[in-house]
């Protein structure tokens, strides 16, 4: 009796390659012809979509994401992604599942690279983290790499491939060459470094005060408690607290307030929910204290703000 598509045994097909909306652009390259792609996508959604669909097949896809959520998964493994995280995947013969968030402006770049291109690359598998070690093996399943904050130097390289500083005629040099960057800081373990011990302290510090801000914004209607959250990143309540103030400007309430007002803001504007609903899905019961915390953190009362927003865009 031939097995049901439905049994969980089943490897499903790797989908055809398919841009996931009209926001789609090839920035440089062709997965199929060279190895390497790198592409735009640029949307809004009304409703989940699948973007494992813009999976190419046999690759390992690199995510820089700006601007909204979007979900990975592989068996037990998942990445979440949040405004201004990084990660990657490797599409395997049973190719991860994947997801992007309705209600939600979604603006990210991805960089496709074939195995082949990878390996033309990197002669052995030696300081690459596991997943990508994996890969280049020649090993057919699913792997899911690390999630970090976009940093600053990232959000540029973003940025520049979307608009590239140079004339047209060297746009194969220069694209070849921030793939190439790219593959160094995020493919391989970071280097031990000889830095010296205030300095590394300092540096970690303030990753944990970054990992705490992804998961805050992961996490807005539940926000963890602070002894929750110091576990979630290594840390010490009180050390936490200290260097999250120092880091941002403001205490960690107040920042859950401030992430919770602009997500707000964005299902009010462009998510097609009214006051009470966009209150319910940043974690607020009660509306009055909703609409004070709005008016503090937004400068409009929330019923207002879709209007003030458009008007403010004419002016513009």
């Amino acid at each position: 009796m031939p097995a049901s598509r439905n049994d969980p045994q089943v490897f499903r097909e790797a989908p055809a390659w398919a841009p996931i909306s009209p926001g789609w652009r090839q920035l440089y390259g062709s997965f199929e012809a060279m190895g390497m792609s790198v592409e735009e996508h640029d949307f809004r959604t009304t409703h989940d979509i699948d973007w494992g669909r813009s999976f190419h097949p046999g690759s390992l896809e690199v995510c820089l994401n700006m601007c909204g959520r979007g979900e990975v998964r592989s068996g037990a493994e998942h990445l979440r992604y949040e405004k201004k995280t990084v990660g990657f995947c490797a599409v395997g013969a049973r190719p991860p599942e994947a997801s992007r968030k309705a209600n939600e402006r979604h603006l990210f770049v991805t960089i496709e690279l074939s195995r082949a291109f990878l390996q033309r690359q990197i002669s052995d598998g030696a300081g690459l983290v596991l997943a990508a070690r994996h890969f280049l093996a020649g090993d057919s399943r699913s792997f899911l790499g690390d999630l970090a904050p976009l940093s600053s130097a990232h959000e540029a390289v973003a940025l520049s491939l979307r608009r590239p500083p140079v004339a047209a005629t060297a746009h194969a040099l220069w694209f070849q060459s921030k793939v190439l960057e790219l593959i160094a800081q995020l493919l391989f373990l970071p280097q031990t470094s000889s830095e010296m011990f205030c300095t590394r302290q300092k540096r970690a510090a303030g990753e944990r005060v970054e990992m705490a801000m992804i998961v805050l914004r992961n996490r807005l209607q539940m926000p963890p408690s602070l002894d929750e959250l110091s576990r979630i990143v290594g840390s010490s309540p009180f050390h936490l607290s200290r260097t999250f103030s120092e880091r941002t400007g403001m205490t960690i309430p107040l920042y859950v307030r401030k992430i919770r007002m602009e997500r707000a803001a964005e299902l009010l504007e462009w998510g097609g929910y009214n006051v009470t609903q966009a209150a319910f899905e940043v974690g607020y019961s009660s509306l009055s204290h909703f609409s004070k915390s709005f008016c503090e953190v937004m400068g409009c009362c929330p019923s207002l703000y879709p209007a003030a927003t458009t008007l403010s865009r004419r002016k513009s």
